[in-house]
């Protein structure tokens, strides 16, 4: 497969990145810019130009510019142009079209599920020799953070932009039930469905939403004591064990009641946190990316708490990491960049404390700033807290066109009323169908 399904997996990332962990970037005014080679030449000057490319658009991307600038300030014989290339899965796609012409970035942001691919295609540096050069190792970095980081005992990639989902709760409304906050599936339920409201048979407020996407089932599957692929990687690991059908009856019995509002699937993050912050839903599972936002406009006691456990604790993650093209000609500065922007004070942790994001090192977490904002604002503490339980069981190539699939799942059982076992069924046999291929 290597580069040529790279290649041919183009067609598939449109459209279908929105559903596989976590809300995309919000893009900025007008088009991104076409693609721009890197620089193999020092820019005028004598200075090393490295060619970044990223997704971050809104005040994320303001942020990540001014992080770019403090570099570039600090470091006279290196040049970093950060290039916004559109959302997520555009960046991908930019990127695989980058490869034929030789026109790829030197640094790039990448959506953690891509890693896999790209790696694959042996185009990404190992980034091993480098962190040792710089007595650097992976023990820095937050280890829940870290599972997309890795392929076939090589670091390809660092975290940058990353988040996972999290409970979010209107502690005023529990409150004036005298309702605690629900840490199992069991007390989910029950707090969910107390605080329903119904007039003439129309529910008024719902106990519970989250937007349409793969990640919340993926949490709820590893809860349950599964996986999402089985550890052969040849099919999923939630559909012997019955574990499928136990994570959607459990959310079909949430939407029966009234307990649960799901919503449609187009801008569903932005209706989910609109319902919450007007009080039409009382608990919402959604990123902590999400946190500063709610912080800001929540006219209520707002907190947030762990995904609920059903065996065990378990979150996915999201967002994105930084990678090497392996191409890059400016592979000394465009690590210099890289190291920097990951270790160095004045690195991300600027980026990290105004945008909300998750810290990645040790270090970062440990930091006054980080530990003052916490303390501000505990909300964004137990989004990190929660990091002790994070697991990835999605890691494959084969994801993108596997999340088309279980995209599928989704909408039928929960939009359309259908089968559960039966359209886990189907689903199984196009992931097999899928997975064999690679």
């Amino acid at each position: 497969m290597k580069k040529t399904h790279l290649l041919c997996t183009a067609a598939l990332l449109m459209g279908t990145l929105a559903a596989c962990g976590g809300p995309e970037e919000p893009a900025a005014t007008g088009a991104a810019p076409a693609a721009q080679p890197a620089s193999e030449k020092p820019a005028e000057g004598g200075k090393t130009t490295v060619q970044f490319w990223h997704s971050l658009g809104g005040k994320n991307g303001e942020y990540m510019d001014a992080m770019v600038k403090r570099f570039n300030d600090s470091h006279p014989n290196v040049e970093v142009v950060a290039t916004f290339q559109g959302s997520y899965d555009e960046m991908v796609t930019k990127l695989q079209q980058s490869l034929p012409s030789k026109t790829a970035p030197d640094v790039a942001m990448l959506e953690r599920a891509y890693v896999e691919m790209f790696a694959d295609a042996d185009v990404l540096e190992d980034l091993g020799p480098l962190m040792k050069s710089s007595n650097l190792s992976e023990g820095d970095f937050v280890s829940g953070l870290m599972g997309h980081s890795t392929f076939n005992n090589k670091l390809v990639s660092l975290p940058l932009n990353r988040s996972t989902p999290i409970l979010h709760i209107n502690k005023t409304l529990l409150d004036e039930k005298g309702l605690k906050v629900p840490t199992t599936w069991d007390e989910l339920k029950t707090t969910a469905e107390a605080l329903v409201v119904k007039e003439g048979g129309e529910v008024k407020r719902y106990g519970l939403t989250m937007p349409f996407d793969t990640w919340y089932p993926m949490a709820m599957i590893t809860q349950a004591g599964g996986t999402f692929f089985s550890e052969d990687k040849k099919t999923i690991g939630f559909y012997d064990n019955g574990v499928g059908s136990k994570v959607f009856g459990y959310l079909k019995d949430l939407q029966g009641t009234g307990a649960l509002f799901y919503p449609p699937a187009k801008d569903s993050g932005n209706i989910v946190n609109q319902m919450f912050t007007s009080g039409k839903a009382a608990m919402m599972f959604q990123s902590t990316g999400t946190i500063g936002s709610l912080i800001n406009t929540a006219k209520f006691e707002y907190v947030t708490a762990y995904l609920p456990k059903d065996q065990k604790f378990a979150s996915p993650t999201g967002g994105a990491n930084v990678a090497m093209m392996s191409s890059s000609g400016n592979k000394q500065a465009a690590w210099e960049f890289i190291r920097w922007m990951e270790t160095d004070p004045q690195g991300a942790l600027p980026f990290i404390l105004q945008s909300g994001y998750l810290p990645f090192t040790k270090a970062m977490a440990e930091s006054k700033e980080l530990q003052d904002l916490w303390a501000k604002e505990p909300a964004r503490k137990v989004a990190y807290e929660q990091l002790q339980y994070a697991v990835d069981t999605n890691k494959s190539v084969a994801w993108p066109e596997v999340m088309k699939e279980f995209n599928s799942v989704i909408e039928a059982v929960m939009y359309d009323n259908k089968d559960i076992q039966a359209s886990l069924e189907t689903f199984k046999k196009q992931a097999e169908r899928i997975l064999a291929g690679q």
